[in-house]
């Protein structure tokens, strides 16, 4: 069991997206996802995005909110515990990514991209920013969703 987080930074109607294209044994291998990464020893959920956001892009975020938790199960990989945030607020330059390849795209495009299929889940209630707190948990058969459940709050 894994714990990471994962954050949408906006701009202009945009999210910052991340082609994952660099590394070869990289389970979001050819994907579009957000930012984010793994937890490190006694990181809260914060603490994790806001490290994890710097090194991947070089942004520093001044604030970021918690939009919803998800459960990914799979047949092929450990259960994990994803912590989804967005920000609008941030600073700095983007800098070059060590995993891939970093992309503004606008949020009415973002289903033409290969997204995970359970992406689009949460995505749909995120990109409403008055949508309240949820949980999911989807499972996985390969890169095939197979179920999936949503609970909010």
């Amino acid at each position: 069991m894994r714990n990471v987080t994962l954050c949408y930074i906006e701009k202009d109607n945009k999210y910052l997206m991340l082609h994952r294209v660099k590394k070869e044994k990289d389970l979001n291998k050819d994907k579009w996802i957000g930012v984010g990464g793994k937890f490190e020893n006694k990181e809260s959920p914060e603490e994790c995005i806001i490290r994890e956001v710097k090194e991947e892009t070089g942004l520093t975020l001044k604030n970021c909110k918690l939009r919803c938790i998800v459960t990914y199960v799979s047949n092929e990989w450990e259960t994990e515990y994803m912590y989804v945030f967005t920000s609008n607020a941030f600073e700095g330059d983007i800098i070059d990514c060590q995993e891939g390849e970093l992309e503004w795209i606008d949020k009415e495009k973002l289903y033409e991209l290969n997204l995970w299929e359970g992406d689009k889940v949460f995505l749909d209630r995120i990109k409403k920013d008055d949508y309240p707190f949820f949980t999911a948990k989807l499972e996985y058969e390969g890169d095939k969703l197979i179920k999936k459940e949503v609970y909010e709050y």
